[in-house]
């Protein structure tokens, strides 16, 4: 299902939110409440961002597609302008608009979790069920990065 059906059918009942730096704000409190690291979708210039509690779904959008180097890991992940996901404690599934470089293939992310908090490793599915791990120090806010190197 496209996500913008996806957030047609879960809009009724959400919070939803408009302006690029409430809606990072937004965003980030949600990643926090449910103990995923806020760097996992870091989205630029958001022009909406949505959550219904009822079913899970969020959504967010924004001006341009955006390409993210996450160098602790050396991958590069481009996020639509339309990202979407159902999120529950410690996961992110059914994601859309969410793909990353795997030799020279676009791959497909449609799932994020933390499967044991205590093992600092995050784990990424892609459409086609093949899966990889990382640290989750490497999805920490680049403010947080930087002033950890400071002290």
């Amino acid at each position: 299902m496209a996500t913008q059906q996806l957030v047609a059918d879960n809009k009724q009942g959400a919070e939803v939110h408009h302006g690029a730096t409430l809606c990072k704000q937004k965003l980030f409190e949600l990643l926090d409440e449910f103990n995923l690291p806020k760097g996992l979708l870091p989205l630029n210039n958001l022009t909406e961002m949505g959550y219904n509690r009822a079913t899970g779904f969020l959504w967010a959008k924004q001006d341009q597609r955006y390409e993210h180097d996450f160098k602790a890991i050396n991958r590069v992940v481009t996020y639509d302008t339309e990202v979407s996901a159902f999120i529950e404690e410690r996961r992110m599934h059914k994601i859309n608009g969410v793909k990353t470089k795997e030799l020279l293939l676009r791959v497909k992310i449609v799932e994020m979790s933390i499967d044991n908090p205590n093992s600092g490793k995050v784990n990424f599915c892609s459409a086609a069920g093949l899966g990889k791990t990382f640290p989750l120090s490497a999805f920490e806010l680049e403010e947080k990065k930087d002033q950890k190197e400071q002290k």
